[in-house]
């Protein structure tokens, strides 16, 4: 059926046909692959045909313009090829974007709602948003727009590169000697946006699945912590769930900043630990160690010496030990709170 005889069959086929979402042909990178997986994560954009071109009339007749064209608008075009360009994420950030954080910047919040199934105004939107931003966008703009991670004299202990994600991505591109046509790579292109698309999917719903309750339990020990011990000190967590890095921010947050010294919680076993805080998240300092006499000690040797049933281990650097039941763990906490 001819072009004409389908719009006098159909005249609202146009106003109903899939959006359409281009990037450029020929080689691609790791930054239109993610940027063409975070706008398909939309539900306008699910269905949505991807086009890859250079030319300038197809850009015209597409929705979303992505990492070619020479424009940047924030609603259509979002290139950082062009002179003059130094958008960054916010003020808090030097990196210049690629088209992945162009895209993230604009459509990132409305992303983490949509495959969290949170409220656009909930908390936790902006928190995960500035999170993933800074711990996997960031690094793709980086290495698109070539800063290094690291000053050029210092010199990496071992060979790296070849398994970064940007490199991987471009090892989805035909080599020189394979089939280099149109086709080919806009299959590969899809194959390589799904990979690292997958790699930013994973991440995300680990840290709303995982990282976003781990705080609540946090949160929750944080705030009973005076009924714990009257110094405030000691946390008990209701279950074992990821918390340095929720410490130091709640700490933060409250004022509190460095006041915990121990934190509690059952192991898998259904024994109970005491682990000390580090100064900070991968400091092998912590802010007060175990006693140094307890440290190395065991079994009832260790309840001898403590005079508390029940002990486990103290480890010989006095960073974490161990007991079979929360009063015995907070026996030793309170205890090593008034110890040299």
């Amino acid at each position: 059926m001819s072009d004409q005889k389908r719009q006098k069959t159909n005249p609202t086929e146009k106003m109903s046909s899939p959006l359409k979402i281009c990037v450029h042909s020929g080689s691609f990178h790791a930054d239109e692959a993610l940027g063409y997986y975070l706008l398909k994560l939309l539900p306008r954009f699910k269905d949505a045909t991807l086009i890859r071109s250079r030319d300038q009339a197809q850009w015209e007749a597409s929705d979303i313009v992505i990492d070619v064209s020479g424009k940047y608008d924030g609603v259509k075009f979002f290139d950082h090829h062009q002179r003059g360009f130094e958008e960054t994420f916010s003020d808090d950030y030097s990196t210049k974007l690629s088209s992945a954080g162009l895209v993230y910047k604009h459509f990132g919040r409305e992303i983490i709602s949509e495959v969290l199934k949170l409220n656009s105004a909930d908390e936790n939107v902006d928190l995960l948003y500035l999170k993933m931003y800074k711990e996997f966008v960031e690094s793709l703009d980086a290495n698109d727009n070539g800063i290094e991670a690291y000053p050029k004299e210092v010199k990496p202990a071992f060979h790296y590169r070849n398994i970064t994600l940007p490199s991987i991505v471009a090892n989805f591109n035909p080599s020189w000697n394979e089939d280099h046509s149109d086709e080919v790579y806009y299959r590969q292109f899809l194959v390589a946006s799904d990979f690292i698309g997958n790699c930013f999917l994973r991440m995300l719903k680990s840290l709303g699945n995982s990282w976003l309750p781990a705080k609540k339990v946090v949160s929750d020990a944080f705030v009973k912590r005076f009924d714990v011990d009257k110094s405030g000190r000691i946390l008990i967590l209701d279950q074992f769930a990821p918390w340095k890095e929720h410490l130091y921010d709640i700490e933060f947050k409250n004022d509190a900043k460095g006041e915990i010294t121990y934190v509690l919680f059952e192991d898998t076993s259904g024994s109970w630990r005491i682990s000390t805080v580090p100064i900070t998240s991968s400091s092998f300092s912590n802010r007060r160690p175990l006693p140094e006499k307890w440290r190395g000690v065991r079994d009832q040797a260790l309840s001898d010496l403590t005079g508390v049933e029940g002990c486990v281990f103290v480890h010989a650097a006095g960073f974490i030990g161990g007991a079979k039941t929360k009063d015995a763990v907070l026996k030793l906490a309170r205890m090593s709170l008034t110890m040299d």
